[in-house]
C-alpha cells in the first residue's frame, strides 16, 4: 500500500459515494417520463445516466429514447423532474457502507470535511441533513453554485477557496470518471469507491486508490502534522 496522503481536508462526492440515491432518482425520472407519455427505464439504465448533472441525465434519457431534445424543452423537463424528486429525495436513498463511521472518524481526527457534487444544493442539503452529515461538513458545494460542473475542476477549486486551502492540501473521494477528471485537473489526489455510478469499472478510472468501503479511507490519509 502506498504511503498515506498528507492532507488537511477531504472532499466527498455525494451520489454513488456517500449515498446510494439511484432508487429515488430512478423513481422520479420514470414518473417524470410517464407524465410526458414516455416509457420507463430500468434502475441500471438510470445509474448509467447520472453523474454529470441533471440536464445531462435528461439528455441521456432522451438519447436512449432516440428522441430529439432542444435546450428549452430539456430545461422544462429538468424543472418537472425536480418538482417530483425533491419531496422524495430521501425516500429510498440509503447511506453507502461505512459512510457514517468514516466521516465521523475522520472529523474526530481533525480532518476538515466537505461535499462537492454536481447535484443541486437544495437536494444535496436535504440528503445530508437526513443522514446526519451536515454537522460534519465545513463546506458544501452544489452543482448549481455557478462554475462548470465536474469533470471540470472549478467546483473543487471553489471548495478549496472556501476552506482557505490549496488543492494539493485536499483529497477527493468519489466514484466516477467525473470525480477523477475533476481532481486531476485541480491537482489533488483522488480515491474512488468501487461499485459507484460510472460507465467504467473503478479500476479503469485512474484514481490513486480504489476503496471497497468508505471506512478504508483512514488507512490512506494522514494530517500534515502527523508522522507517516
Amino acid at each position: 500500500m502506498s504511503a498515506p496522503y498528507a492532507v488537511s481536508a477531504i472532499l466527498f462526492d455525494l451520489d454513488g459515494t456517500l449515498v446510494d440515491s439511484i432508487p429515488d432518482i430512478h423513481a422520479a425520472l420514470n414518473q417524470t417520463l410517464e407524465s410526458l407519455g414516455e416509457p420507463p427505464f430500468t434502475l441500471d439504465a438510470v445509474a448509467r445516466m447520472v453523474g454529470k448533472g441533471l440536464p445531462t441525465t435528461i439528455e441521456r434519457a432522451y438519447e436512449a429514447l432516440d428522441k430529439p431534445l432542444d435546450p428549452a424543452t430539456r430545461d422544462r423537463i429538468v424543472d418537472r423532474f425536480r418538482k417530483i424528486y425533491t419531496p422524495r429525495a430521501t425516500e429510498l436513498t440509503t447511506m453507502n457502507p461505512g459512510a457514517s463511521g468514516a466521516t465521523r472518524a475522520l472529523h474526530e481526527k481533525g480532518f476538515r470535511l466537505g461535499v462537492v457534487t454536481n447535484k443541486p444544493l437544495a437536494e444535496t442539503m436535504l440528503i445530508l441533513d437526513h443522514f446526519g452529515f451536515t454537522e460534519l461538513m465545513e463546506v458544501v458545494v452544489g452543482g448549481d453554485a455557478g462554475p462548470p460542473k465536474k469533470p471540470a475542476p472549478d467546483l473543487l477549486i471553489l471548495a478549496c477557496q472556501r476552506l482557505g486551502l490549496e488543492p494539493t492540501d485536499v483529497l477527493l473521494v468519489g466514484d466516477s470518471e467525473y470525480d477523477v477528471g475533476a481532481a486531476r485537473a485541480a491537482g489533488m489526489p483522488v480515491l474512488v469507491l468501487a461499485g459507484g455510478y460510472s460507465r467504467h469499472s473503478a479500476e479503469e478510472l485512474g484514481a490513486d486508490v480504489v476503496l471497497a468501503r468508505l471506512d478504508e479511507i483512514e488507512h490512506h490519509v494522514r494530517l500534515p502534522s502527523a508522522k507517516g
